[in-house]
């Protein structure tokens, strides 16, 4: 009789399950269908055919809401998905994707975030330009430090006098108004006009 008890005992605790993949599949399974709620056209056809109406789909769906959890957003590819995954929370949503005129807009209004995500982005990112400079240090600056003296070079040397502007490197070649220019063939083309 009291091996009867002993099976009796055994056969009343559950056995733990012990998934053979550590939930791999489970993971992926999940991650894929999240990822598909992106779409607004899955959702149109999930309401279409009413798994909207189930109770036990919607209970998946907050089932589903570990996925705006940093630890696992990090997985998700298509990031609206969890957008469309919060406002499906929502039984005016979920009725209101049934209508294929939603579904439509649902479409454009994610096209033109999609059109115009990276130029509102860099309007907020892009640093502003800076102030302008004062003309006047404040009185209270500490005095700058002088620089040494640069040597001196005779005049003679000297080719560019002080009021000139600093001439870019294509200009080195040959100054404006000179002989070379006019024979110069790269300037040919302003003087190749018929005359009349």
């Amino acid at each position: 009789m009291a091996s009867g008890t002993e099976s009796d005992e055994a056969s009343d605790t559950p056995e733990i399950y012990k998934d053979p993949d550590d939930g791999r599949q489970r993971f992926l399974l999940e991650l894929e269908f999240v990822q598909c709620l992106a779409n607004p056209t899955y959702i149109h056809y999930l309401a279409q055919n009413r798994y909207f109406e189930d109770e036990a789909f919607i209970g998946y769906l907050k089932y589903l809401q570990y996925w705006q959890r940093p630890e696992y957003t990090k997985f998700i590819m298509y990031p609206h998905c969890l957008f469309f995954l919060e406002q499906l929370q929502n039984a005016n949503f979920r009725n209101a994707m049934a209508h294929p005129a939603n579904k439509e807009l649902a479409h454009r209004q994610q096209f033109y975030f999609w059109k115009n995500y990276r130029h509102n982005r860099l309007k907020h990112i892009l640093p502003r330009p800076l102030p302008e400079p004062e003309a006047a240090p404040p009185a209270s600056a500490p005095p700058q430090q002088s620089l040494p003296p640069v040597p001196s070079v005779p005049a003679a040397t000297m080719s560019v006098t002080a009021t000139a502007p600093a001439l870019s490197p294509m200009q080195y070649s040959n100054p404006p108004g000179s002989a070379l220019a006019k024979n110069d063939p790269r300037n040919s083309g302003a003087d190749r006009r018929k005359r009349k």
